[in-house]
């Protein structure tokens, strides 16, 4: 089922996160990891989670899997509710689950084969079945040659393919995936999510995964959330969310997937200069925006570095620049870019460059 990046009739929401937090208790202390989390999640998507270590992003995927509890709030899973389901309700909603773990999780004693048909095995189906769906899962994955391996003579990326394969045993609806790809290389990451693309639009599983790599949101996620300090702090679109951030975090992960801006582009505070950021996607990347404010608003403009990102849907570019002149002519060309689809940010030395020690990552 390919994917767009907009909702549409076929569209029909499969997980809805309402006002979940979970607490733990350390040492007598109350220490919160979620606070009052809100998703939804529609059938089909490719949704990321992205945030810094301690962010609570594995919290809440595992809390998603229901590995954990929520302290309070509703998961609706196809309409209903499995925040608390126990027993043979739970058992059912996992076979509709499939989870990607970061370090495989693979049963050494076991070869691919035996790997991939142990879930078939606990949902006692036949071994003919067994075989059969085996087959064509290492199709699939595309370890055929690898079936009577074991764990200890594969690589790295096939490891991560017979746990997809594993995951896949008993035709979930949806992949949870646990930090899949940061064990990895960065060849074997792309050859993965490229893998799991492929599965998502043959097979119509959503997937959900979780990150700290904006990498791999650009790469293949069609939705995104941005947890910081246990909270939702920015969520939508990919294309959106690349294009125009918001919060202070999404402008950090979107910075460190692309270029770092050197120190000495920043220079002291005057209203005659700013140093800017411009995003632009569309119609907009094929119009001459910048020769246009020089030449209405009589400033200038040194274009210092430049890029372009590839999203999954679409290609957004990303002008650094120098803008200098009047204040007002440079108000002038602030409107004027944003009022022609131009995202603008002006950047500040102490607030860009020194938001990853604030945060602690």
């Amino acid at each position: 089922m390919p994917k767009q990046e907009a909702k549409n009739e076929e569209s029909a929401t499969l997980i809805e996160v309402v006002s979940v937090s979970k607490t733990y208790d350390h040492a007598g202390n109350a220490v919160t990891a979620l606070k009052d989390i809100v998703l939804s999640i529609e059938k089909g998507d490719i949704y990321g989670i992205i945030g810094m270590s301690g962010a609570g992003k594995s919290t809440l995927i595992r809390c998603l899997a229901r590995l954990v509890k929520p302290s309070s709030g509703k998961i609706l899973f196809q309409g209903s509710d499995i925040a608390h389901i126990e027993g043979k309700r739970l058992r059912d909603f996992r076979k509709s689950t499939g989870m990607i773990f970061q370090h495989f999780n693979l049963l050494s004693s076991r070869t691919v084969k035996g790997n991939i048909a142990y879930p078939l095995e606990i949902a006692k189906v036949s071994t003919e079945e067994q075989n059969r769906r085996v087959d064509e899962l290492l199709g699939l994955v595309g370890l055929s040659a690898k079936k009577e391996a074991y764990p200890s003579q594969l690589s790295g990326g096939e490891k991560q393919r017979v746990g997809i394969a594993r995951a896949l045993a008993n035709r979930p609806e949806v992949l949870l995936c646990d930090e899949a790809t940061s064990a990895l290389d960065p060849k074997t990451t792309k050859e993965i999510l490229d893998l799991l693309r492929d599965i998502n639009e043959r097979l119509g599983v959503t997937i959900v995964l979780i990150t700290h790599d904006m990498e791999v949101i650009k790469r293949i996620c069609n939705k995104v959330a941005v947890i910081d300090m246990g909270q939702i702090v920015e969520e939508g679109l990919v294309s959106h969310i690349f294009g125009e951030p918001q919060h202070p975090i999404t402008k950090h992960f979107i910075q460190s997937s692309s270029h770092e801006i050197p120190p000495e582009f920043f220079k002291p505070a005057s209203p005659n200069r700013k140093l800017l950021r411009l995003r632009f996607k569309g119609k907009a990347a094929g119009e001459p925006l910048i020769s246009q404010i020089v030449k209405k608003f009589h400033v200038d403009a040194n274009i210092l570095l430049g890029w372009i990102d590839k999203l999954r849907t679409v290609v957004i570019g990303t002008l650094i620049i120098e803008l200098t002149g009047s204040p007002e002519g440079i108000e002038g060309g602030l409107a004027y870019l944003s009022e022609n689809g131009i995202h603008c940010e002006v950047l500040e030395k102490k607030k860009d460059l020194n938001l990853e020690a604030a945060h602690g990552g």
